[in-house]
């Protein structure tokens, strides 16, 4: 009797083993690569392994993180978000007016309100009136870009309160709050994916929205939470980024668009939605802040590193493609 449940409890652990392999098969592969990518890097210049790269690395995966987090929900449903950087921009320089006039809790009320508020904005025009996501986002960048510019006449602000530095630099049982915020939001992006009906919506509607209409999913609002989601993670990470930087600049979140869909891609999930993990997002998320920091110590002209997350970009939906045609 206790061989057989021996071999039962064995037979269960491979097929468990068999199932974490094949479902994350890509997410393994790209770990892989991140690790060759890690020691290329390591050879070419020692200083990357050091004590305090290590840390600046957690640091700049930070911001580019929390928002690819939102950038996989939108990008399983086979949508996308141009306009994270110009979230950051106008969240953080509202509250940071606000801040410096009234109170420092009400700033950073109308940060993660105004963030969550362009992001319901892109969800009502994206799911309801059924809008290119590409368009609307495209023009909510520049909206927002536009009247951070304006509300400040291109200024910064300094001279915040001192509390606000509290999310740039607390650290809890010897590690800095932004990377355990990082960590925290991974877990439960993951366990709502995983575990929940909007996780599963949002797949079965990257997969086929009209089978999902079909089948009861109220495909108009799961898709509009996408967006509303990646808005208030857009200004969660704006807080952490001018709380660390000590001011708001116009230019906060300016580009980061382009990296966060690069570490969604890189992480395995399709363009075409329906696929994709944040498991898969981190571990992207992770190889482009080393492709950028690597390309930093090496002396690589940072005009140059541009032109590197595209090719990564190119490579990965390429690859996509063509697994998908097979």
């Amino acid at each position: 009797m206790g061989t057989i449940e021996m071999d039962k409890t064995k037979h269960t652990r491979m097929g468990g083993l068999h199932n974490f392999r094949s479902e994350y098969s890509v997410e393994i592969m790209m770990f892989l690569v991140f690790l060759l990518l890690c020691a290329l890097i390591s050879v070419l210049t020692p200083r990357f392994l050091s004590a305090g790269n290590i840390r600046n690395l957690f640091w700049q995966a930070t911001t580019v993180g929390i928002i690819a987090i939102g950038q996989t929900l939108i990008i399983l449903t086979a949508g996308i978000d141009l306009s994270v950087g110009g979230i950051m921009a106008i969240s953080a320089m509202l509250g940071g007016l606000v801040m410096s006039n009234t109170s420092l809790g009400a700033g950073i009320t109308t940060v993660l309100l105004t963030g969550l508020g362009v992001g319901v904005l892109n969800g009502v025009l994206v799911s309801y009136a059924r809008l290119a996501p590409f368009i609307v986002t495209l023009g909510t960048l520049s909206i927002t870009q536009s009247l951070t510019y304006v509300i400040t006449d291109g200024s910064s602000i300094t001279g915040l309160p001192a509390g606000y530095r509290f999310f740039g630099y607390q650290r809890v049982f010897g590690l800095p709050l932004y990377t355990i915020v990082l960590i925290g939001l991974f877990i439960l992006g993951h366990i709502m994916l995983k575990k929940t009906k909007l996780g599963r919506f949002l797949y079965a509607i990257g997969s086929n929205e009209e089978a999902s209409r079909l089948a009861g999913v109220n495909v108009k609002f799961n898709k509009m939470i996408a967006y509303s989601i990646t808005g208030l993670l857009c200004a969660i990470a704006a807080l952490i980024l001018t709380s660390r930087l000590g001011a708001i600049d116009p230019d906060t979140g300016s580009g980061i668009e382009l990296d966060t869909i690069a570490a969604v891609v890189i992480g395995g999930a399709s363009m075409s939605g329906g696929k994709g993990s944040l498991v898969g997002t981190l571990i992207g998320v992770f190889f482009i802040t080393v492709l950028h920091n690597g390309l930093n110590l090496i002396g690589v002209s940072p005009f140059w590193q541009g032109s590197a997350v595209g090719a990564v970009i190119i490579i990965s939906v390429l690859l996509d493609s063509m697994l998908r045609s097979r």
